[in-house]
């Protein structure tokens, strides 16, 4: 089978049962494809070549006894936030640019379980911290549907690796679109979980009460199928909810008649990109076309996520990144004259300067006399935005709008105006601030690069996200486009 990098992890996974391919062979050519466009797009940190071929024979031998499941044998890759247990998990950073785990992240763990083959790790944001994949301490991501522009971040090596058929799909986190962002701006399909669906044990922490485990793919069918490998209660993280996990794969075919679609006000703004709206519309006409009820619906307190995530996140990720101090683990200084020089030089090297800035800013935040006029308003926003989608909820079953304002900007666009860096992620932080699972998928092509819309849903309501996004994918070839020279 000469085209094994361009089909879904569903094709794949029925390509590896019907025995028309082995996982060896099928792990063999996609890390051909790895080695050979790593250079152009940077999207891994480390390639794990031996250790993925060994997993292929496993996987292979599983598949002739008759005790495989559906994922067995199937290659992806993982962002290098999870833990991976005897493998470099970096985080992007310098700081733990040695750092070998010593055990799996749930997520790793569970889809080893399944019989999944993991290719790599994945190029992030470092701690995942930026809205472009720049500032990584092992070099930009590129977009490969056009190398002078970003891919997104944090995720932007998973979503690039997926754009550029290296691997059919690659676990993602998102705090604040971190994979929503990213598929948006390399035509993908990006899914983060209702916050607590999906076990961060082994999941390096930004910001605690934003971050979420998830998947950038090449199809809802394949999130679906995923998903219900990772998702579930986890009695290690104290975060995890203990809901019964559905068969997500079995609501995809569900009809949209009578579906009540909101259409969110707050995001047609004079801030998105008329091409980009444009096909938004389509798509909702796409979706009416299919029975869809389609209504507008506000959201009053939606235009302050931004700021109120700017304040959360720094806060929480200011007390997450204390551990990092060159003593235990992680980036040590040469020759400390003493126990602070150690810490000071050991975090000032160690650190990249947006983690520094965010550091700095959450530590402003929670500090005395500012705790109250910064990050206790900031929570009280937080509910305020909150209460919105849930009144929304009870007038529709889900809210569409744009994932993000503009196609994928030019490498160094932003990186002098971190505002202007942060407002990028303006339609996708609403959902991490109310705990909400959120899709991307792409819906057109402006001047050539991907757009993509957004659909949002109640806690727990993946089910109809990945149905209404299959449905629509079902009608359209968008997310089965791929970046010129990739195909």
């Amino acid at each position: 089978m000469s085209d094994l990098h361009d089909k879904t992890v569903t094709e794949l996974a029925a390509a590896l049962r019907a025995r028309q391919v082995s996982s060896v062979e099928l792990t063999q050519a996609l890390l051909e494809r790895v080695t050979r466009h790593q250079g152009a797009l940077n999207a891994f940190i480390t390639i794990s070549a031996e250790g993925a071929l060994l997993e292929a024979a496993r996987a292979d031998a599983r598949l002739g006894a008759n005790d495989a499941g559906p994922l067995t044998g199937v290659p992806m890759a993982h962002k290098d936030l999870f833990c991976t247990r005897g493998e470099k998990t970096t985080c992007g950073s310098r700081m733990l640019a040695d750092f070998v785990s010593p055990y799996d992240a749930t997520v790793v763990e569970r889809l080893r379980a399944a019989g999944v083959v993991m290719l790599g790790k994945t190029n992030m944001d470092e701690f995942a911290m930026g809205s472009s994949n720049e500032t990584s301490f092992f070099g930009p991501v590129k977009n490969p549907w056009d190398p002078a522009r970003v891919p997104g971040g944090s995720s932007g090596g998973s979503a690039a690796a997926v754009a550029a058929r290296l691997v059919p799909a690659a676990t993602g986190t998102d705090t604040g679109g971190s994979i929503r962002q990213p598929a948006a701006l390399c035509g993908v399909t990006g899914l983060k979980p209702t916050y607590g669906r999906v076990s961060r044990y082994g999941m390096v922490a930004f910001a605690s009460s934003l971050d979420q485990a998830g998947l950038i793919t090449r199809s809802a069918a394949d999130a679906a199928l995923l998903l219900g490998a990772i998702a579930g209660f986890d009695e290690r993280d104290s975060t995890s909810v203990e809901l019964p996990v559905p068969d997500y794969s079995a609501a995809l075919e569900q009809p949209l008649k009578g579906l009540k679609i909101g259409v969110l006000k707050e995001f047609f703004d004079t801030g998105l990109d008329p091409a980009i709206e444009q096909h938004i519309r389509a798509a909702l006409e796409l979706l009416r076309s299919q029975g869809a009820l389609i209504k507008d619906v506000s959201l009053p307190n939606l235009p302050l996520s931004v700021p109120t995530y700017y304040v959360v996140a720094p806060a929480e990720c200011s007390s997450n990144l204390a551990r990092f101090d060159g003593v235990r683990y992680g980036y040590r200084c040469k020759k400390p004259t003493d126990l602070l020089d150690l810490y000071l030089r050991s975090r000032g090297e160690g650190f990249g300067a947006e983690v520094k800035r965010r550091i700095m800013t959450g530590t402003y935040v929670l500090s005395a006399g500012y705790y109250d006029a910064f990050y206790l308003k900031a929570q009280r926003v937080r509910q305020l935005i909150s209460n919105d989608f849930e009144r929304a909820f009870h007038e529709v079953d889900v809210v569409i709008g744009p994932t993000t304002p503009t196609a994928a900007f030019e490498l160094g666009a932003k990186t002098a105006d971190p505002v202007t860096m942060y407002l990028n992620d303006i339609y996708t932080i609403g959902a991490n601030l109310a705990g909400l699972p959120a899709i991307s998928l792409p819906c057109g092509l402006t001047q050539g690069l991907p757009a993509a819309l957004q659909i949002i849903g109640p806690h727990f309501g993946e089910e109809r996200l990945l149905n209404v996004a299959h449905r629509y994918q079902l009608e359209t070839d968008w997310h089965r486009r791929a970046p010129p020279g990739f195909a």
